[in-house]
């Protein structure tokens, strides 16, 4: 009798261990798949934060504002490049890149309109700055009739170009006439703000 009180002793001591092990979950399974859960999670944090810095990555390396909104210009317009560089029956590749060139100027206009707009603005040059504001309806209005245009033909590829075109010049504006003498306006301090603030804004978009 003796040896069956200690077995059965045993027996739920043992239990009670394994209750234990599953960090007092009723079902051991579910405190190793909560782990996974959680773990996952996480990696997928991890990744997401991940991918936000190497989307700003150019932004913080340029170390001026002036120097990464072009550098996101030639990015816009190596998109441009690879989008020209399909053909008609390339009709699931032309859509990915209209989404990656969407996002990309998206990101950009953001930045432009919510910090350095505002500041150009405030600097005493609001005409340009409604003017490049203006601009960026133009961009707006192209984006949405590209996205709901077949683009199976060659009228879509077309006006792809007509797009190019009006953003390049866009561009050119911003980089040789607007911008230099607004940077050369403000001080260091004015610009590293200027800076601080596009790549946060950024930031939010990447």
């Amino acid at each position: 009798m003796a040896t069956t009180t200690k077995s059965k002793s045993t027996g739920e001591s043992k239990a009670h261990s394994d209750q234990k092990t599953a960090l007092s979950w009723n079902n051991g399974n579910t405190g190793v798949l909560v782990g996974a859960a959680v773990a996952g999670a996480a990696v997928g944090l991890a990744a997401n934060a991940g991918r936000k810095l190497f989307m700003q990555f150019g932004n913080v390396t340029a170390g001026d504002w002036f120097e990464a909104l072009k550098m996101e210009h030639e990015m816009a317009l190596a998109i441009f490049d690879k989008i020209e560089a399909t053909d008609d029956s390339q009709t699931m590749m032309r859509s990915h890149l209209l989404t990656k060139l969407k996002h990309a100027l998206s990101k950009h206009a953001a930045e432009e309109e919510m910090v350095i707009y505002p500041a150009l603005r405030q600097a005493g040059h609001g005409g340009q700055a409604d003017h490049l504001n203006s601009d960026h309806g133009m961009v707006k209005t192209y984006l949405y009739e590209l996205e709901t245009m077949s683009n199976d033909n060659p009228a879509w590829l077309a006006k792809v170009r007509a797009f190019r075109g009006e953003i390049e010049e866009h561009m050119r504006e911003e980089e040789q006439t607007i911008f230099p003498p607004f940077r050369a306006q403000l001080s260091d301090e004015e610009n590293s703000k200027l800076t601080t603030m596009m790549n946060k804004e950024g930031f939010k978009h990447a």
